[in-house]
């Protein structure tokens, strides 16, 4: 006999991807799910079918159950339809940032084991100079492949093409506890991590939405290899609720899109927050169907977006490893505002020996669920950094907290050595890694400075060789190529030698305490501007 089932545990059917839209193409068939930047739409039982020819195309190519495959795709629906079909295979969904180029997009390659890459075109010329690993074979889409690249077996868009919408067997059901993706965050004291997680992990993150129904369409402009891309996907999919997928946010057309597609509800980064606002006022601006949104993190334009354009506000702490353990009653108005632990959250603020600090004290927030798997599973090939992570039976976030006496939880400030951007977490790291690289520089330090919309800018601090001199601009357009747009410096500040202990660590707080005082070039004030590069915009 079995044993009973675990009432801690959702049924397959509302967590498991493959399970769950195999659901809703049976009891909603005919309701929109996807609605695409161009305007057109994809059913439920539309989607089942793009799912099952992609599967079954996959399968074909020889993935099977437990394979790790690569997504380099832009928002779209192949992005979708590819991640989908990967799951209801059973194998794994490894997307990759656009931006990733260079030693990032090696690590990342090595890291996730994986034998296939789905790439899209104007990426595919950057696998040219990586090590290739165990990757064999790449598809490309959205156009030809640029050239041919040793070692690698390039495929086109037929490859993905199948006349087959049969459901795929399995060697074995599809558990909650099986991995769904690996998502490749920010490292701080080494390169990016690959969070392995479970499909137990995304749903516990997408249940903790509050005030969302299978009535709403969530505008998501966030990429799909981030977590705030991913995550309203699952939710409304698990919801039997619709999805708008655009490329990225774009503040001059973000209101005429929301009203095109009748979107209820998105997710604003704080600078998103801060460009909406300094658009100019116009008439019927409270004229749209976006009942709500939720703000990260929460700053002094939050309420200042509940006062202009009238949607209900939300705010949470959320990271790639953890699954919203903290989250917001609607419209909140304290400055720094995070929420309290959701149902089956334990979230404690401990110093750094893990014991708890007093009510008001600051101290690294600790957390962990009284559901298995509902948090990550691990760093990929990192049982070190999993160790560290989970000290002590406890997930360390790496950020400052703080409670009150009624419970409420605040962001101070991160602990950890990474900086966030644009919503993107940037490690130190590997920022430092690629200014070392420079033939004139000795050895460099990267951190954060504060800009606003709560987000942060990124200054290196730069020691040369003995003898060696180095303009900023030479050293800036000596990165450009070898890093993400994100990661490029805005700050250089050039010193002697770096601060250090008597141990030889650079002591960063000294670093921080000077800010943007004394000799600082800036590359904005110095004309020198890094884009995102479009990727697949305007192309089929």
């Amino acid at each position: 006999m079995h044993p009973a089932p675990d009432p801690r545990m959702p049924p397959v059917d509302h967590c498991v991807l493959r399970d769950v839209l195999e659901r809703q193409a049976r009891e909603r068939p005919g309701q929109v799910f996807l609605t695409q930047a161009n305007g057109t739409t994809w059913t439920y039982l539309e989607t089942r079918e793009q799912v099952l020819r992609t599967a079954n195309a996959l399968r074909r190519l020889g993935v099977g159950q437990d394979d790790r495959v690569l997504s380099w795709l832009p928002n779209g629906p192949d992005a979708l339809r590819l991640w989908f079909a990967l799951n209801y295979l059973g194998a794994v969904y490894v997307p990759i940032n656009l931006a990733y180029r260079g030693r990032l997009l090696e690590h990342v390659i090595k890291n996730s084991d994986a034998r296939l890459l789905v790439a899209h075109a104007d990426l595919h010329a950057r696998l040219a100079d990586v090590a290739p690993a165990a990757l064999r074979q790449v598809v490309v889409l959205g156009g030809a492949a640029s050239t041919a690249i040793a070692a690698l077996q390039t495929l086109d868009a037929t490859a993905l093409d199948s006349d087959d919408a049969s459901l795929p067997a399995l060697a074995r059901p599809i558990a909650p506890w099986d991995t769904q993706a690996i998502i490749y965050t920010s490292g701080t004291t080494g390169p990016s991590k690959g969070v392995l997680s479970s499909y137990m992990h995304w749903y516990s993150m997408t249940s903790s939405f509050l005030d969302l129904n299978a009535a709403d369409r969530f505008l998501v402009t966030l990429p799909l290899f981030h977590v705030g891309g991913i995550m309203p996907v699952c939710h409304m999919l698990t919801l039997g609720g619709a999805i708008a997928v655009m490329p990225q946010f774009d503040t001059a057309t973000f209101w005429d899109t929301v009203r095109a597609t009748h979107s209820t509800t998105a997710i604003l980064l704080g600078a998103m927050v801060g460009f909406l606002l300094r658009q100019p006022e116009r008439p019927g601006e409270r004229d749209h169907s976006l009942r709500c949104v939720t703000i990260v993190p929460f700053n002094e334009l939050a309420p200042a977006f509940r006062e202009r354009f009238g949607s209900d506000i939300y705010t949470h702490f959320n990271m790639t490893e953890v699954s919203m353990p903290l989250r917001s009653q609607r419209n909140p108005t304290a400055l720094g505002a995070a929420g309290r632990p959701r149902p089956g959250i334990e979230a404690r603020i401990v110093d750094a020996n893990d014991c708890e600090v007093p009510v008001g004290a600051v101290g690294e927030l600790v957390v962990r669920s009284d559901c298995p798997w509902a948090l990550n599973s691990g760093y990929n090939n990192e049982p070190e950094a999993t160790a560290r992570a989970w000290r002590n039976g406890w997930f360390h976030t790496g950020d400052a907290f703080r409670r009150d006496e009624h419970g409420e939880f605040y962001f101070v400030d991160r602990l950890k050595d990474s900086i966030r951007r644009r919503g993107e977490n940037i490690s130190s790291f590997e920022i430092e890694s690629e200014v070392a690289a420079h033939p004139k520089v000795k050895e460099a330090a990267a951190l954060a400075v504060p800009c606003e919309g709560g987000e942060d800018e990124v200054l290196v601090a730069v020691a040369l060789c003995a003898g060696e001199t180095l303009e900023p601009a030479e050293l800036i357009h000596f990165l450009i190529p070898r890093m993400a747009h994100f990661m490029v410096p805005r700050y250089l500040r050039f010193v002697p030698e770096l601060p250090k202990t008597p141990t030889q660590k650079v002591q960063k707080h000294l670093l921080r305490e000077m800010g943007l005082d004394g000799e600082v070039w800036d590359r904005e004030q110095a004309g020198i501007t890094v884009k995102r590069e479009r990727i697949g915009q305007g192309k089929r």
